[in-house]
């Protein structure tokens, strides 16, 4: 459906249409319709007027976030739309900003707002080249080191040298870009533009670049950290971490599969999860925390328990969760607040189906996502399943991929999930009976894709017709089989592939190694 437009957008849309009119007579707009014609220059992808507003942007902040978000003017949200021509004229734009320099009155900007693009799988942007997050922090970081080459060499006025913009972004490193990164950030202080990093992401970095770039982001200004994919990141880095830098405003805390990863806890180990558990309580904002993949039988309650703030978001998929984890989550403080709960990997049918329902009760009233993949949910379990998501009115995200589950039973299901007001996304398995007889779950990846196609198809139609005929064409139904799409992975999988190649090369030659020495 259309959205609608009101006649300043339009007008807006009709200036900037015309490039070349647009940025000969942009000096003689007024400041406060700079935003509006912002927008209209984004949706209409008008790179060179993008460059000319934000070259000569009059007001003291550029919140991108907010400029392409809903606003009374146009109410689509265009700030999903990461467009590769329209990202690099704004940045590019930000440095002509302070090269044409012209006088104190007219540069009022002091802050830069680029943490509220949102990248998401479907592009609608006509020229279809996404810039991401990593691109995005490539980009920035090359500017920041371009700006200060000019600088050096061309004649400028004296007054640029006093311009100061923070940059708010939200950085993601890895091997790739490391030292592009880091010479940018050990230049911050020369540089007009500031890069401030509000949320960091690492993946396929050395440990020891990741605790030297780290402390080089300002770690008192960050929000969100995310060590994900292939930084080995264990137990006892985790807490040389957390005693040599303090992160006051941290909110957010993902940690890399197997940081946990101990089967058999010494007395040093205890000692080590307790310092963790203490540290992480000193965080006094902090509010969502992903652990998953990683050994915690029995110490969920020591490493939470410290914690003062209520958790909005906990993953510990792939935990070994046993009896005591869930009882603790069950009743501790932080469940009658959890917006955002992965239990993904637990057999929690067989191993704790109370806990659980008691969990999900106390967590009902403020519940939006719930992921439950491989949990071993089969067809005498729904009527359970419906019991215990029949209060969770919130919610707008179900997944529970892996589960042994019949198409008859996911059609019981889905003629229940119509009745949640609020639910938006649903990631459902492939029926059981869809599978060759006998297959075993959890299911290899090998026999991941052996399954009949055309009845898979039949059972889809099915659901999508149990969907529409309660009138909820909002909600949208999928099997991605290899799990969610993940923005960071998409963006640098052939890196992840090459790092994961040259770890398995590693790996086979230490082994032959070993065997040649043994014999």
């Amino acid at each position: 459906r259309a959205t609608m437009k009101s006649l300043r957008f339009i007008s807006a849309e009709a200036f900037v249409s015309n490039a070349e009119f647009a940025r000969k007579n942009l000096y003689s707009v007024a400041h406060n319709l700079f935003p509006l014609l912002f927008k209209a220059s984004y949706l209409l992808e008008q790179g060179e007027v993008i460059h000319d507003l934000v070259e000569n942007w009059p007001l003291f902040d550029f919140n991108i976030g907010k400029l392409l978000g809903t606003t009374v003017d146009y109410q689509e949200d265009l700030s999903h739309r990461t467009c590769s021509v329209c990202l690099e004229s704004c940045l590019t734009g930000l440095r002509d900003y302070v090269l044409n320099h012209r006088s104190l009155y007219i540069n009022r900007l002091k802050v830069v707002d680029l943490t509220g693009m949102k990248d998401v799988e479907v592009q609608f942007c006509e020229c279809k080249k996404t810039m991401g997050r990593w691109a995005r922090t490539q980009l920035l970081s090359k500017i920041c080191l371009e700006l200060l080459v000019c600088l050096q060499q061309t004649q400028c006025n004296p007054g640029t040298f006093e311009i100061s913009i923070d940059v708010l972004i939200d950085l993601f490193v890895t091997e790739r870009n490391y030292e592009l990164v880091v010479q940018a950030l050990l230049k911050k202080c020369y540089c007009p533009l500031k890069i401030c990093c509000v949320a960091f992401r690492s993946d396929n970095l050395a440990l020891h670049k990741f605790f030297y770039i780290i402390k080089l982001t300002d770690p008192s200004l960050l929000r969100k950290l995310e060590i994900v994919h292939n930084v080995r990141l264990e137990m006892e880095h985790l807490e040389i971490l957390f005693n040599s830098i303090h992160f006051p405003l941290l909110m957010s805390l993902t940690l890399p599969a197997q940081t946990f990863n101990v089967r058999r806890f010494t007395a040093t180990d205890e000692q080590m999860l307790t310092n963790i558990g203490e540290k992480m309580g000193e965080m006094a904002q902090l509010t969502e925390l992903s652990m998953s993949f990683s050994i915690l039988t029995g110490r969920i309650q020591k490493l939470l328990s410290p914690l003062k703030t209520p958790l909005k978001m906990l993953d510990v998929s792939n935990c070994s969760l046993n009896h005591a984890d869930m009882a603790y989550l069950a009743n501790s403080f932080h469940a009658n607040h959890l917006e955002a709960l992965d239990l993904s990997g637990h057999n929690i049918p067989d191993l704790y189906s109370s806990l659980f329902f008691k969990l999900l009760s106390h967590s009902s009233s403020v519940l939006r996502s719930l992921t439950l993949e491989d949990c071993n949910i089969q067809d005498t379990h729904v009527n359970m399943l419906i019991l215990g998501l029949s209060p969770c009115q919130k919610l707008q995200e179900l997944k529970f991929l892996g589960n042994p589950l019949s198409s008859q039973a996911l059609k019981h299901l889905f003629t229940f999930l119509c009745e949640l007001p609020m639910l938006k996304n649903v990631e459902y398995p492939v029926p059981r009976d869809c599978y060759p007889v006998g297959i075993t779950y959890p299911i290899d990846d090998a026999s991941l894709c052996t399954f009949d196609h055309q009845k898979y198809e039949s059972v889809a139609e099915e659901l999508n017709l149990i969907l529409l005929q309660a009138n909820r064409k909002d909600v949208k139904a999928s099997t991605p089989l290899f799990g969610s799409y993940d923005a960071a992975v998409q963006e640098t999988n052939s890196e992840l592939g090459a790092y994961l190649i040259n770890s398995f090369k590693e790996t086979l030659e230490k082994f032959t190694t070993s065997l040649n020495n043994m014999s």
